[in-house]
């Protein structure tokens, strides 16, 4: 019985896809629950998996676009008892589908010249290699200096197409990321202000209960949490942040989701810790953690994604010692954190060195007053410097 493999549904905002990658050779033997393929939305990157263990034959080549629903491949379940057998790697079932693709001029082409077409740049459908790719190839290659005739030691060799370039299409998630980031500039009235905080005392209080924590909870106490717990604090106490623009209505939020950027290989994500007023500590951590585990793994659910109040960034873990962040709508503010120097400031008529990092905050002007901006910023800074703040609850 052939089982039917289509793209999986996503959310009701996603019809369509790429299928970017297959992680499997066209009729290779697959077992159940076995990673498929990789599929590229405008908003996420996820894994489809195979419902039954025996033999795949693809309908779709990688690069291809896909609705959610189509049929993607078929798994003849008659080959089931074959699934012991390892399944091909990703780099053969790659080697495999390029051998397959090149077309017979390609190949003689290859035999004649000496030309590899796995060396070269592909402009044809699914980045295959074309017969104008090996003749643009063989016409740069240099010919051999005969013995009699060496080639001047100043003359300038010749570069293969591809070698000073790349060309390389942005997936669905890179597109977007820069629509919503340009939209985001022309749609709000966007400003920063920025403050900066001693991290000293968390940074001791890490020092002081660092083992016992992990003991405990079996997870690091890291920087975001007290960020987190800092951001509600201050949304609290300027709840008009905790807000955002809907045409011409303002809807305030009376719940505080909290929305931690995270860095992938495949673009920036923004997994959503819920209810973090509610949570401690070492919860918030243990949410970032595996949110962010899940974002790099591509194993992200839309949901997770969504229903942010406000957004932390945090470009200090690159060494960014100062950046103004770009809202995430429809949300009214982001808080940028930044990286941890020493430096000398004046404390109580004394300069003293402590650990520093610079805060940023960037909110839409349209809804937010400079007064709110700086009153949030200050109650964020008063937090960090004083984290007993964040257990006593002011």
């Amino acid at each position: 019985m052939a089982i039917k493999v289509k793209i999986p549904p996503m959310g009701e905002s996603i019809t369509s896809g790429v299928l970017s990658k297959w992680h499997v050779a066209d009729g290779a033997v697959v077992k159940k629950d076995q990673p498929l393929f990789e599929l590229e939305t405008d908003k996420i990157t996820s894994e489809g998996t195979a419902e039954a263990a025996g033999r795949i034959t693809f309908k779709v080549a990688a690069g291809a676009d896909v609705k959610i629903g189509q049929v993607v491949a078929t798994i003849d379940e008659s080959a089931a008892a074959a699934v012991g057998a390892a399944a091909p790697s990703v780099a053969s079932a790659q080697e495999g589908a390029q051998s397959a693709g090149q077309s017979p001029a390609v190949r003689r082409l290859a035999a004649e010249t000496g030309v590899d077409p796995d060396s070269l740049a592909g402009t044809g459908k699914a980045g295959r290699v074309t017969k104008g790719d090996m003749l643009a190839a063989t016409e740069a290659k240099p010919a051999a200096p005969s013995p009699a005739a060496p080639a001047p030691a100043a003359a300038t060799t010749p570069r293969a197409p591809g070698e000073r370039q790349t060309r390389t299409k942005m997936t669905r998630l890179r597109q977007t990321i820069a629509s919503r980031l340009v939209s985001a500039q022309h749609e709000a009235a966007m400003l920063t202000t920025f403050n900066e905080a001693d991290m000293s005392g968390i940074m001791e209080l890490r020092k002081k209960y660092q083992d016992d924590f992990v003991k405990r909870h079996g997870v690091k106490l890291g920087f975001m949490s007290f960020f987190v717990k800092a951001v509600v604090n201050a949304l609290r106490e300027v709840p008009g942040i905790n807000a955002q623009i809907d045409g011409d209505h303002i809807i305030s939020n009376h719940y505080y989701d909290i929305g931690v950027a995270v860095s992938t290989d495949k673009g920036l994500m923004v997994p959503v810790i819920r209810d973090c007023d509610k949570k401690s500590m070492a919860e918030i951590e243990k949410d970032i953690a595996d949110a962010a585990k899940r974002a790099r793994d591509g194993k992200i659910a839309l949901a997770d994604l969504e229903g942010g109040v406000f957004t932390i960034t945090n470009g200090g873990i690159f060494g960014s010692l100062l950046a103004t962040p770009i809202i995430n709508a429809p949300q009214s503010a982001i808080l940028g954190m930044h990286t941890i120097k020493d430096r000398p400031v004046a404390l109580h008529g004394q300069v003293v060195i402590r650990p520093m990092m610079y805060l940023a905050l960037s909110y839409d002007h349209r809804l937010v007053d400079g007064k709110e901006s700086v009153t949030f910023l200050m109650a964020v800074k008063n937090a960090l410097e004083d984290p007993a703040r964040l257990v006593v609850g002011v």
